[in-house]
């Protein structure tokens, strides 16, 4: 991510953000949650499955015989010219074992009771998975391209949550895996609890990118200790902590 990317994403997140509340407001919610969840319930698969495969791999090897792992199997997708043999053209590749095949079946399973339930426990595992690989796709080069990614979200925020409805009302609506969501009243009624408190995946994704760019720094130096890392690790804690406190003490989102 470049610094004229870090400048375009609030301008572009705005756009987006706003056409999702129009769109909320023309048409029927239950229409287009519908959609969604069909489009989230395969993207949330494809993304628990990318972050468990390599968990799934080493406990699959413990517990099956090696003979199990002699032969890979392989789907791949090509165009061969018909005039020279020796042309061809790949557009998919794709090797998998065993044991990616027992990860896409626990993940489907994940899916279906996504589908099924929408419970908020499936909703925080797709949710969980969506922000651990968007931390991982997403790269900034510099600390000067973080601050103004951060900077112009902070102006965002701003805007979209105390300006005008736009963010709430969105959030509210968007029953999809994009927010992690907690029973408030768990204590009461387990994990069948109704009142909801939300945090946005991008409140997940955003600063952590910029905290894995400073453990990227701190790894640089080849130091015992990771103290950029550290410290931008415990101001988000104290972040997010004093945030929840000033929702809770003035019962408005934050």
């Amino acid at each position: 991510m470049t610094r004229k990317d870090a400048a375009m994403f609030p301008v572009i997140a705005s756009g987006a953000l706003f056409g999702l509340y129009i769109f909320f407001k023309l048409f029927s919610k239950e229409y287009i949650n519908l959609l969604l969840t069909g489009y989230f319930f395969l993207l949330g698969v494809l993304a628990l499955a990318h972050i468990l495969s390599p968990s799934f791999s080493r406990v699959m090897r413990c517990l099956l015989p090696s003979h199990f792992y002699r032969w890979e199997y392989r789907i791949s997708f090509q165009r061969w010219s018909t005039t020279q043999s020796d042309e061809c053209e790949e557009y998919f590749d794709y090797r998998f074992s065993y044991d990616d095949v027992a990860c896409w079946i626990c993940c489907c399973l994940f899916g279906v009771w996504y589908l099924w339930k929408k419970h908020w426990v499936a909703n925080n595992l797709f949710g969980l998975a969506f922000a651990i690989n968007g931390v991982e796709l997403l790269h900034i080069n510099t600390v000067a391209t973080g601050c103004i990614l951060l900077g112009g979200l902070f102006v965002y925020d701003i805007f979209w949550v105390f300006g005008t409805d736009v963010m709430v009302t969105v959030a509210k609506s968007f029953e999809a895996p994009i927010k992690l969501v907690f029973p408030q009243d768990f204590l009461e009624s387990g994990f069948a609890g109704s009142h909801f408190a939300m945090l946005g995946l991008g409140d997940i994704v955003i600063p952590g990118i910029f905290i894995a760019l400073l453990l990227r720094f701190d790894s640089s130096l080849n130091r015992q200790r990771n103290l950029y890392f550290v410290s931008s690790f415990v101001a988000y804690v104290l972040g997010l902590a004093l945030t929840i406190f000033i929702m809770i003490y003035f019962n408005h989102a934050q």
